[in-house]
């Protein structure tokens, strides 16, 4: 008889979705760690994961950070990674421009210096990281130097946004030929002690609106994260979970893609949000809706070392 949806994950239960899978694919914030912690248990558990044989991934819609960067961070936490594991919207940015768009120019990037990073590795040119103000009057705004190389604008979270960026991908993005490319539309970042801050979603709208045209997304929940790893490692779908603390992106991902889906309760959605979702008898809202959950991945360590 099949398991309802919005289980919890427990009992004999946790070691059948376990044996049913190959691959397990981990949200990091809010999953493995919490800011600068641990959620306890979460290195064990990743451990005794590979050493059951089975592959783990990481994929975050994070765009500040390059691989090596997480790597670093999660060897702080007690986590054994490899770069090639990790899966940010930085590098799977870059990877779309260059395999699906098979960009041939520069990158105008309204971003981080992890993203100029990983486009560089990939040998994408960009411009634009850094503080742009505001000169002179607003028709020189309209007349602000271009860059004649530029073909694409890409947008991820950027410390530094401002009025004249928003102006200058403005500006190229009058080109119809001219690509648009953003990270991820999260629109607000969780921090610890129930606060947040602005999201990258608040930054691509405001360029969206701009500029009267829709980026095109890269991050969770959009598949071609999922497609970053399966064509990689080939990944089987139907083998594969992902576990994440958001319904809107990690689980979405994870019923876009056809993948098992498990939401733990250390981070931003609650079992009640998953319900809503299931009970209002909208197809888009049920694809929010987790197979499983947990309150936190420590719930599988008596499986693990069973």
């Amino acid at each position: 008889m099949p398991v309802p949806p919005c289980t919890r994950l427990s009992g004999a239960l946790v070691k059948q979705v376990l044996d049913s899978v190959d691959s397990v694919l981990f949200d990091c914030d809010g999953v493995i760690w919490r800011g600068d912690q641990a959620v306890p248990g979460a290195p064990r558990v990743i451990s005794l994961l590979k050493e059951r044989g089975k592959r783990v991934f990481y994929v975050t819609n994070n765009s500040t950070k390059t691989r090596k960067m997480y790597v670093d961070k999660m060897s702080t936490l007690g986590f054994d990674t490899k770069e090639d594991e990790v899966f940010g919207t930085a590098y799977c940015s870059a990877m779309y421009l260059k395999t699906v768009c098979e960009l041939q120019g520069k990158v105008y990037l309204v971003g981080s210096d992890a993203m100029r990073q990983e486009l560089e590795a990939v040998g994408i040119r960009q411009t634009g990281v850094g503080p742009d103000h505001v000169a002179g009057k607003q028709n020189d705004w309209a007349n602000v130097a271009l860059d004649p190389d530029v073909k694409a604008v890409v947008v991820g979270f950027d410390e530094h946004f401002s009025y004249m960026k928003v102006n200058r991908a403005m500006q190229y993005l009058t080109q119809p030929a001219c690509l648009f490319v953003g990270t991820n539309r999260d629109t607000r970042l969780p921090l610890e002690g129930g606060k947040a801050v602005p999201g990258t979603g608040c930054l691509l709208q405001a360029v969206e609106t701009a500029a009267q045209r829709q980026a095109q997304t890269v991050g969770k929940p959009n598949r071609f994260m999922f497609d970053c790893v399966a064509s990689k490692f080939g990944v089987d779908p139907a083998r594969c979970l992902m576990v994440g603390d958001r319904l809107d992106t990690d689980i979405m991902l994870g019923s876009n893609c056809g993948l098992k889906t498990l939401l733990t309760l250390t981070g931003v959605s609650t079992v009640a949000d998953a319900e809503a979702h299931q009970k209002s008898g909208c197809a888009e809202r049920q694809k929010m809706v987790p197979d499983y959950y947990v309150d936190s991945i420590a719930d599988l360590l008596p499986a693990l070392q069973g």
